[in-house]
């Protein structure tokens, strides 16, 4: 497994606790890390991931695979909104999956950065990108 495989949390550890940010890799129990940066956070986490995958080679366990998202999900919603929703879509001449998935993704750039982040390790040149939400 690699360090870019796995998804991550960063979050801002509030000023009373040294300030900086911890990153937690969510498919490893236990497996998190600071740093002064986000950058530095990401490169401490990639430190604990070895040594925490070191350890559970060690101890003979079986490593974790991470998870995976197909993209999918179902979401029940009461009639009248399905009705709102198919009528916009019909009106803007999209799909109404398409204008689901604009909404949702609208709605998930509206929150504040600061709130917490996930990343995936597979950035450009090896290096995380960094969204807001959940992974």
């Amino acid at each position: 497994m690699r360090f870019e495989d796995y998804s991550l949390t960063v979050t801002p550890l509030p000023a009373d606790e040294g300030g900086g940010y911890l990153v937690i890799i969510p498919d490893l129990p236990g497996c998190m890390a600071d740093g002064a940066t986000i950058d530095e956070a990401i490169d401490e986490a990639r430190d604990a991931f070895e040594a925490w995958m070191m350890a559970e080679e060690e101890d003979g366990r079986e490593l974790p695979v991470p998870k995976s998202y197909s993209g999918q999900f179902v979401q029940r919603i009461p009639k009248s909104l399905h009705m709102q929703l198919a009528r916009r879509a019909a009106v803007e001449g999209v799909s109404l999956n398409h204008l689901a998935a604009t909404l949702l993704a609208q709605g998930a750039g509206e929150q504040k950065p600061d709130v917490g982040a996930a990343v995936t390790a597979g950035g450009a040149g090896g290096r995380p990108r960094v969204g807001t939400g959940s992974s």
